[in-house]
C-alpha cells in the first residue's frame, strides 16, 4: 500500500494508536456509533427549544471516540477514570535519540484498514511524518521545529525534555483509581515529539493562532499599497489546512471534521432564522498530567471593508487553554469564549 503526507496528516493511514487491538478498536467505535444515534434526537429537539429561545446551542453531544486529541466528555466528573489513559505506551519511559529510531515501536505492526479509507486518530502517524520531516529537510526534526518557533516568536516552546532545566515548567496531576489528585506519573515523551512533546505557554499559542490566521487573511486584502506583509504561511496553504477532509470525524464537536491536523467546522445554516455554524479551525490536547486547547474563530470580513483597505489581519478571536490536569475536555469551553468575544465586539 502506499501511504502519504496527506493521509497521515488527516489521521487516514491506517497506522494503529495506543490501542493494538484492531477488534478492540472497531468494538469502541460501533458502541460509540450506536450512542450517537441514541443521543441525536434529543439533541435536535434540545436544539430547537433552544433556539427558540434565542440562544444558540453549542457543543451537545457526547464524543463519538475518545483519544488523545480529547480524551475526555464535557459531561464527566473530576476524579474519573480515563480508559484512554490506561494504555501502556502513554506511560513510556525509554528515552530515544532520534524520531527514526522511536519508529521501532509501530513499525512492525499491520495497519488496521487500507490507507484512505476509515479514518482513526494517530499519535504514530505523526512520528512517522516526523520522520519524514526529519529527511525531507535534512536536519533533526526537533531542531526544525525549535527553529520555527524562533521564526513565530515562540520563545517559550520548548521540548519536553526531563533532562533540561525549563524555567515556569508546570507540575502535572491526574486522579488516581481513589478519585485523589496525585502527581502525574514519570513518562519520557522522546517517542511522540510531534504527536505531544511540546511545552509551550499561552500566550505563544495565541502567537501561533495569530500567524495562522494573519496568513490564512492576507490573501483578501487587496489595497494596501504593499504595506501588508506576507504570512509566514501562503493563504491557500492554510485554507488547504483547514477543508475537511472525507471519511474524517472529529470526537469534540460533531458539526466538525478533520481536515490537516486541524478540526474544522464549516459555515452552514440551512433555514431562515435557524442555527448557524460559524466558521473555525480547533485542536484539543491530552497528555499524561495536562489538557489543552487551541481555537482560531476567523472574523466574517466585509467585502467593502477589505476593498478600501479599512481593516488588516488577523482579525477574529483566538482562545487557547493549557491545563495541568489530565482528562479536562477544553473546546467547548473555548467556543463559549470565543464566541462571547465575538458578539461583544459586534455589540460595539
Amino acid at each position: 500500500v502506499a501511504i502519504t503526507t496527506r493521509l497521515l496528516v488527516s489521521h487516514l493511514s491506517g497506522i494503529r494508536h495506543y490501542e493494538k487491538d484492531i477488534a478492540k478498536v472497531k468494538e469502541d467505535k460501533e458502541k460509540a456509533n450506536r450512542a450517537l444515534k441514541l443521543t441525536k434526537p434529543y439533541q435536535d429537539k434540545e436544539q430547537k427549544e433552544e433556539g427558540g429561545k434565542g440562544i444558540e446551542k453549542t457543543d451537545s453531544v457526547k464524543p463519538r471516540k475518545e483519544h488523545e486529541g480529547e480524551v475526555k466528555s464535557r459531561n464527566s466528573k473530576p476524579g474519573k477514570r480515563d480508559k484512554e489513559f490506561e494504555q501502556e505506551e502513554y506511560y513510556l519511559k525509554e528515552k530515544f535519540g532520534s524520531v527514526i529510531e522511536s519508529l521501532k515501536i509501530f513499525k512492525n505492526d499491520p495497519l488496521f484498514f487500507k490507507p484512505g479509507d476509515q479514518f482513526l486518530y494517530s499519535t504514530y502517524g505523526f512520528t512517522l511524518l516526523s520522520a519524514v520531516v526529519e529527511r525531507a529537510s535534512g536536519q533533526k526534526f526537533t531542531d526544525y521545529m525549535l527553529k520555527m518557533f524562533r521564526d513565530l516568536d515562540m520563545l517559550s516552546t520548548v521540548l519536553d525534555d526531563n533532562e533540561a532545566m525549563i524555567y515556569n515548567r508546570a507540575r502535572c496531576y491526574v486522579y488516581n483509581k481513589k478519585g485523589r489528585l496525585v502527581n502525574a506519573p514519570y513518562v519520557d515523551n522522546s517517542y511522540k515529539w510531534a504527536g505531544g512533546g511540546f511545552l509551550s505557554s499561552v500566550g505563544d499559542l495565541l502567537k501561533f493562532g495569530n500567524a495562522l490566521l494573519y496568513s490564512y487573511q492576507a490573501g483578501q486584502f487587496k489595497n494596501t499599497n504593499d504595506k501588508l506583509l506576507p504570512g509566514y504561511l501562503k493563504p491557500d496553504t492554510v485554507a488547504m489546512m483547514w477543508t475537511p477532509v472525507p471519511k474524517t470525524e472529529v470526537s469534540w464537536d460533531r458539526d466538525g471534521k478533520y481536515a490537516m491536523a486541524w478540526a474544522v467546522v464549516e459555515k452552514k445554516q440551512q433555514c431562515g432564522c435557524c442555527r448557524q455554524q460559524r466558521h473555525y479551525a480547533s485542536h484539543t490536547g491530552g497528555a499524561v498530567g495536562a489538557s489543552s486547547v487551541l481555537l482560531i474563530l476567523p472574523e466574517e470580513l466585509d467585502s467593502e471593508a477589505i476593498d478600501a483597505g479599512l481593516v488588516a489581519p488577523p482579525r477574529g478571536v483566538i482562545v487557547s487553554i493549557i491545563c495541568n490536569m489530565q482528562s479536562v475536555s477544553l473546546n467547548s469551553t473555548a467556543l463559549k469564549i470565543a464566541r462571547e468575544f465575538d458578539k461583544e465586539k459586534w455589540s460595539q
